[in-house]
Protein backbone atom coordinates (compact mmCIF):
# COMPACT_ATOMS: atom_id res chain seq x y z
CA UNK A 1 0.00 0.00 0.00
CA UNK A 2 2.75 2.31 0.58
CA UNK A 3 5.20 1.81 -2.18
CA UNK A 4 2.00 1.16 -4.69
CA UNK A 5 1.46 4.94 -5.85
CA UNK A 6 5.10 5.42 -6.34
CA UNK A 7 5.22 2.18 -8.27
CA UNK A 8 2.74 3.85 -10.18
CA UNK A 9 4.23 7.07 -10.91
CA UNK A 10 7.19 4.84 -11.95
CA UNK A 11 5.82 3.11 -14.57
CA UNK A 12 3.70 5.74 -16.44
CA UNK A 13 6.02 8.51 -16.08
CA UNK A 14 9.35 6.63 -16.43
CA UNK A 15 9.10 2.98 -17.76
CA UNK A 16 6.20 3.31 -20.53
CA UNK A 17 7.98 6.72 -21.67
CA UNK A 18 11.08 4.66 -22.20
CA UNK A 19 9.78 1.81 -24.23
CA UNK A 20 7.51 3.92 -26.18
CA UNK A 21 10.55 6.03 -26.95
CA UNK A 22 12.57 2.80 -28.05
CA UNK A 23 9.52 1.14 -29.89
CA UNK A 24 9.38 4.77 -31.79
CA UNK A 25 13.03 4.82 -32.76
CA UNK A 26 12.25 2.29 -35.42
CA UNK A 27 9.85 4.30 -37.43
CA UNK A 28 9.18 7.79 -38.67
CA UNK A 29 7.22 10.13 -36.88
CA UNK A 30 7.25 13.90 -37.93
CA UNK A 31 5.17 16.16 -35.68
CA UNK A 32 3.39 13.12 -33.58
CA UNK A 33 4.63 10.34 -31.36
CA UNK A 34 2.38 7.80 -33.03
CA UNK A 35 4.36 5.73 -35.27
CA UNK A 36 3.71 6.33 -39.28
CA UNK A 37 6.01 4.19 -41.44
CA UNK A 38 8.50 1.33 -40.10
CA UNK A 39 12.26 2.09 -41.23
CA UNK A 40 14.18 -0.25 -38.62
CA UNK A 41 17.78 0.70 -37.65
CA UNK A 42 17.40 4.04 -40.20
CA UNK A 43 16.86 6.01 -37.78
CA UNK A 44 19.64 4.35 -35.55
CA UNK A 45 22.35 5.06 -38.56
CA UNK A 46 21.04 8.17 -39.81
CA UNK A 47 21.86 9.80 -35.91
CA UNK A 48 25.42 8.02 -36.46
CA UNK A 49 26.26 9.73 -39.62
CA UNK A 50 24.69 13.39 -38.57
CA UNK A 51 27.87 15.52 -37.83
CA UNK A 52 25.73 17.59 -35.39
CA UNK A 53 25.55 14.65 -33.35
CA UNK A 54 28.81 13.24 -33.53
CA UNK A 55 29.92 16.87 -32.62
CA UNK A 56 27.62 16.77 -30.00
CA UNK A 57 29.42 13.72 -28.19
CA UNK A 58 32.56 15.40 -28.46
CA UNK A 59 31.18 18.52 -26.80
CA UNK A 60 30.30 16.29 -24.11
CA UNK A 61 33.68 14.74 -24.09
CA UNK A 62 35.57 18.22 -23.93
CA UNK A 63 33.07 18.88 -20.71
CA UNK A 64 33.28 15.56 -18.92
CA UNK A 65 37.51 16.17 -19.36
CA UNK A 66 36.95 18.84 -17.39
CA UNK A 67 33.97 18.42 -14.90
CA UNK A 68 34.05 15.20 -13.80
CA UNK A 69 38.25 14.94 -12.40
CA UNK A 70 38.01 18.85 -11.43
CA UNK A 71 34.48 17.88 -9.01
CA UNK A 72 36.19 14.69 -8.11
CA UNK A 73 39.28 16.73 -6.76
CA UNK A 74 37.74 19.72 -5.10
CA UNK A 75 34.88 17.91 -3.27
CA UNK A 76 37.61 15.59 -2.20
CA UNK A 77 39.64 18.12 -0.56
CA UNK A 78 36.28 19.95 1.05
CA UNK A 79 35.50 16.48 2.57
CA UNK A 80 38.62 16.09 3.82
CA UNK A 81 38.81 19.58 5.31
CA UNK A 82 35.61 19.57 6.73
CA UNK A 83 36.44 15.92 8.26
CA UNK A 84 39.61 17.69 10.08
CA UNK A 85 37.56 20.35 11.59
CA UNK A 86 36.64 20.22 15.18
CA UNK A 87 34.49 23.57 15.29
CA UNK A 88 31.29 24.16 13.58
CA UNK A 89 31.33 21.25 11.16
CA UNK A 90 28.21 21.20 10.69
CA UNK A 91 27.81 24.72 9.91
CA UNK A 92 30.95 24.02 6.91
CA UNK A 93 28.92 20.83 6.01
CA UNK A 94 25.71 22.71 5.48
CA UNK A 95 27.68 25.40 3.27
CA UNK A 96 28.93 23.27 1.87
CA UNK A 97 26.13 21.78 0.24
CA UNK A 98 23.51 24.49 0.30
CA UNK A 99 24.13 25.00 -3.58
CA UNK A 100 23.00 21.30 -3.99
CA UNK A 101 19.63 22.55 -3.43
CA UNK A 102 20.04 25.21 -5.77
CA UNK A 103 17.55 25.01 -9.21
CA UNK A 104 19.99 24.81 -12.39
CA UNK A 105 17.96 26.62 -14.04
CA UNK A 106 17.94 29.60 -11.28
CA UNK A 107 22.01 29.33 -11.31
CA UNK A 108 22.41 29.35 -14.56
CA UNK A 109 20.36 32.72 -15.10
CA UNK A 110 22.12 34.29 -11.97
CA UNK A 111 25.75 32.98 -13.83
CA UNK A 112 24.30 34.59 -17.70
CA UNK A 113 22.62 37.92 -16.50
CA UNK A 114 24.59 39.11 -13.44
CA UNK A 115 28.01 37.11 -13.07
CA UNK A 116 28.76 36.85 -16.36
CA UNK A 117 26.51 38.91 -18.28
CA UNK A 118 28.84 40.46 -20.91
CA UNK A 119 28.58 44.13 -19.86
CA UNK A 120 30.90 46.55 -17.60
CA UNK A 121 28.06 46.02 -14.74
CA UNK A 122 28.04 42.47 -14.50
CA UNK A 123 30.33 41.57 -11.66
CA UNK A 124 33.09 39.61 -14.14
CA UNK A 125 33.78 42.50 -15.71
CA UNK A 126 33.30 44.64 -12.78
CA UNK A 127 36.20 43.01 -11.31
CA UNK A 128 38.01 43.34 -14.43
CA UNK A 129 37.72 46.93 -14.58
CA UNK A 130 39.24 47.22 -11.54
CA UNK A 131 42.28 46.07 -12.73
CA UNK A 132 41.45 48.26 -15.98
CA UNK A 133 41.00 45.35 -18.06
CA UNK A 134 38.34 45.84 -20.81
CA UNK A 135 35.03 43.95 -20.66
CA UNK A 136 34.87 40.44 -21.88
CA UNK A 137 32.04 38.89 -24.03
CA UNK A 138 31.67 35.95 -22.22
CA UNK A 139 28.44 33.82 -24.05
CA UNK A 140 28.72 35.57 -27.83
CA UNK A 141 32.30 34.80 -28.80
CA UNK A 142 33.50 30.97 -29.93
CA UNK A 143 37.04 32.07 -30.60
CA UNK A 144 38.23 32.06 -27.47
CA UNK A 145 35.77 30.09 -26.13
CA UNK A 146 35.28 32.05 -22.87
CA UNK A 147 31.42 30.30 -22.65
CA UNK A 148 33.54 27.15 -21.35
CA UNK A 149 34.71 29.09 -17.77
CA UNK A 150 30.77 30.08 -16.91
CA UNK A 151 29.23 26.97 -17.87
CA UNK A 152 31.82 24.75 -16.21
CA UNK A 153 31.85 27.22 -12.31
CA UNK A 154 28.09 26.97 -12.73
CA UNK A 155 28.21 23.35 -12.69
CA UNK A 156 31.22 23.18 -9.90
CA UNK A 157 29.12 25.78 -7.64
CA UNK A 158 26.01 23.49 -7.78
CA UNK A 159 27.63 19.89 -7.31
CA UNK A 160 30.91 19.94 -5.46
CA UNK A 161 28.43 19.95 -2.10
CA UNK A 162 26.83 16.88 -2.69
CA UNK A 163 29.71 15.08 -3.59
CA UNK A 164 31.41 16.33 -0.95
CA UNK A 165 28.92 14.88 1.67
CA UNK A 166 29.36 11.67 -0.51
CA UNK A 167 33.52 11.73 0.69
CA UNK A 168 32.41 12.60 3.67
CA UNK A 169 30.18 9.81 4.82
CA UNK A 170 33.26 7.46 3.26
CA UNK A 171 35.87 9.29 5.74
CA UNK A 172 33.71 9.02 8.79
CA UNK A 173 33.40 4.81 8.01
CA UNK A 174 37.04 4.65 8.43
CA UNK A 175 38.05 2.85 11.50
CA UNK A 176 40.29 5.98 13.31
CA UNK A 177 42.42 2.02 14.53
CA UNK A 178 44.16 2.62 11.07
CA UNK A 179 45.24 6.00 11.41
CA UNK A 180 46.15 5.71 15.24
CA UNK A 181 48.73 2.69 14.07
CA UNK A 182 50.03 5.51 11.11
CA UNK A 183 50.56 7.70 14.12
CA UNK A 184 52.61 5.34 15.80
CA UNK A 185 54.80 4.47 13.08
CA UNK A 186 55.34 8.39 12.75
CA UNK A 187 53.05 8.80 9.31
CA UNK A 188 51.33 11.83 8.76
CA UNK A 189 49.90 14.31 6.26
CA UNK A 190 50.42 12.79 2.80
CA UNK A 191 51.48 9.14 3.51
CA UNK A 192 48.61 8.84 5.56
CA UNK A 193 46.28 10.07 2.52
CA UNK A 194 47.84 8.14 0.25
CA UNK A 195 48.30 4.74 2.60
CA UNK A 196 45.28 5.13 4.58
CA UNK A 197 42.33 7.63 3.74
CA UNK A 198 42.32 7.34 -0.51
CA UNK A 199 42.49 3.51 -0.43
CA UNK A 200 39.61 3.39 1.95
CA UNK A 201 37.57 5.52 -0.11
CA UNK A 202 37.91 3.20 -3.37
CA UNK A 203 34.48 1.88 -3.04
CA UNK A 204 33.36 5.92 -2.64
CA UNK A 205 35.49 7.16 -5.28
CA UNK A 206 33.89 4.56 -7.91
CA UNK A 207 30.11 6.02 -7.43
CA UNK A 208 31.50 9.42 -7.20
CA UNK A 209 33.29 8.73 -10.95
CA UNK A 210 30.20 7.32 -11.98
CA UNK A 211 27.65 9.49 -10.84
CA UNK A 212 29.99 12.62 -12.49
CA UNK A 213 30.09 10.62 -15.41
CA UNK A 214 26.62 9.89 -16.07
CA UNK A 215 25.32 13.95 -15.20
CA UNK A 216 27.99 15.06 -17.30
CA UNK A 217 26.31 13.06 -20.23
CA UNK A 218 23.06 14.42 -19.10
CA UNK A 219 24.15 18.47 -18.81
CA UNK A 220 21.45 20.43 -20.33
CA UNK A 221 19.71 22.74 -18.00
CA UNK A 222 22.94 24.89 -17.77
CA UNK A 223 23.78 24.78 -21.48
CA UNK A 224 20.55 25.65 -22.94
CA UNK A 225 20.17 28.29 -20.20
CA UNK A 226 23.20 30.39 -20.13
CA UNK A 227 24.03 30.01 -24.22
CA UNK A 228 20.04 30.33 -25.44
CA UNK A 229 19.31 33.36 -26.53
CA UNK A 230 15.52 34.44 -27.44
CA UNK A 231 14.39 30.98 -28.09
CA UNK A 232 17.91 30.53 -30.48
CA UNK A 233 20.86 28.61 -29.52
CA UNK A 234 24.43 28.90 -31.13
CA UNK A 235 25.95 26.36 -33.37
CA UNK A 236 28.59 25.60 -30.78
CA UNK A 237 28.45 24.22 -27.02
CA UNK A 238 25.96 21.59 -28.26
CA UNK A 239 26.04 18.67 -25.73
CA UNK A 240 23.97 15.64 -26.74
CA UNK A 241 20.66 16.45 -24.39
CA UNK A 242 20.38 20.41 -25.82
CA UNK A 243 20.90 18.57 -29.64
CA UNK A 244 18.14 15.85 -29.12
CA UNK A 245 15.98 18.77 -27.41
CA UNK A 246 16.04 20.71 -30.73
CA UNK A 247 15.79 17.73 -32.70
CA UNK A 248 12.36 16.32 -31.29
CA UNK A 249 10.86 19.47 -30.44
CA UNK A 250 12.28 22.03 -32.69
CA UNK A 251 10.67 23.02 -35.88
CA UNK A 252 10.54 19.55 -37.32
CA UNK A 253 9.71 17.60 -34.12
CA UNK A 254 11.50 14.24 -35.48
CA UNK A 255 10.34 12.18 -32.66
CA UNK A 256 11.72 9.04 -35.02
CA UNK A 257 15.50 10.58 -34.96
CA UNK A 258 15.51 12.25 -31.34
CA UNK A 259 14.19 8.86 -29.81
CA UNK A 260 16.95 7.08 -31.64
CA UNK A 261 19.67 9.47 -30.88
CA UNK A 262 18.21 8.70 -27.37
CA UNK A 263 18.57 5.47 -27.13
CA UNK A 264 22.17 5.60 -28.28
CA UNK A 265 22.94 8.01 -25.91
CA UNK A 266 21.53 5.25 -22.88
CA UNK A 267 23.28 2.78 -24.37
CA UNK A 268 26.95 4.91 -24.04
CA UNK A 269 25.84 5.77 -20.72
CA UNK A 270 25.28 2.10 -19.54
CA UNK A 271 28.75 0.85 -21.46
CA UNK A 272 30.73 3.52 -20.16
CA UNK A 273 29.40 2.58 -16.70
CA UNK A 274 30.42 -0.63 -17.33
CA UNK A 275 33.38 -0.45 -18.28
CA UNK A 276 34.44 1.75 -15.79
CA UNK A 277 32.86 -0.46 -12.84
CA UNK A 278 34.68 -3.21 -14.25
CA UNK A 279 38.51 -1.47 -14.50
CA UNK A 280 37.47 0.37 -10.65
CA UNK A 281 36.43 -3.23 -9.61
CA UNK A 282 33.32 -1.50 -8.43
CA UNK A 283 31.06 -4.11 -6.40
CA UNK A 284 34.22 -6.28 -4.94
CA UNK A 285 33.83 -8.23 -1.94
CA UNK A 286 34.57 -6.30 0.95
CA UNK A 287 33.21 -2.55 -1.10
Amino acid sequence: MFVGPFVIGLVVFVYVPILWSIYLSFFNAYNTVTPTEFVGAGNYLDMLRDPAFRSSLVTFLAFAVFIVPTTFVISLSAALLVARTRVMQSFFRSVFFLPTACSYVVASLIWKMSIFSGIRSGLANAVLGWFGADSIPWLSLADPPWYWLVIVTARLWLQVGFYMILFLAGIQRISPTLYEAAAIDGAEGWKVFRHITFPQLRATSTAVLLLLLINAFQAFDEFYNILSTFGTYPPYARPPLVYLYYTALGSGQDFGHGSAGAVILTLIIAIVAVVQGRILRLGDRGD
